[in-house]
């Protein structure tokens, strides 16, 4: 079964009424920038300050798996939607069972013409935290997958 996709709103029912948790795949300085209130950061991506370049994370998985259960539902973002549907994909193949995609992502979808796709968490008054501490960002999870 491939990654199914659910809008910011429905990412946000499905927190509210089924108890999922938001994954944010963004690197940290995203994250920390704003992101979906109750959200964890596991990046997929880091950001390389010597380079300027996006960097693999290889303990994405590890981390995951380090901090939820594979029965856990979540929902997974980006700021468009096209790393947390490779995240998600990630995770799938990994044995979680109950994985959605954000479509659109915090910052919204669009097209090559900049007209919008879809909007995003941020866009449509989602609520939004700057929150970056233990058990929310990607140090304290890390932490806890190494056992610290």
């Amino acid at each position: 079964m491939g990654v199914q996709h659910v809008s910011p709103k429905e990412a946000y029912d499905l927190m509210v009424n089924e108890g999922y948790t938001y994954v944010d795949v963004r690197s940290v300085p995203e994250f920390t920038d704003g992101h979906a209130a109750q959200a964890v950061n596991i990046p997929l991506l880091h950001y390389d300050e010597d380079t300027g370049w996006m960097v693999p994370n290889d303990d994405f998985l590890a981390v995951v798996e380090g901090n939820f259960p594979k029965d856990v539902k979540l929902v997974v973002g980006c700021q468009v939607g096209q790393r947390s549907a490779q995240a998600a994909e990630i995770l799938q193949q990994a044995g979680y069972t109950s994985v959605y995609n954000v479509r659109g992502g915090f910052g919204g979808l669009r097209d090559s013409f900049g007209r919008v796709i879809e909007r995003g968490w941020a866009e449509i008054g989602l609520p939004v935290s700057y929150e970056n501490g233990e058990g929310v960002g990607y140090e304290s999870l890390e932490a806890k997958m190494k056992g610290g």
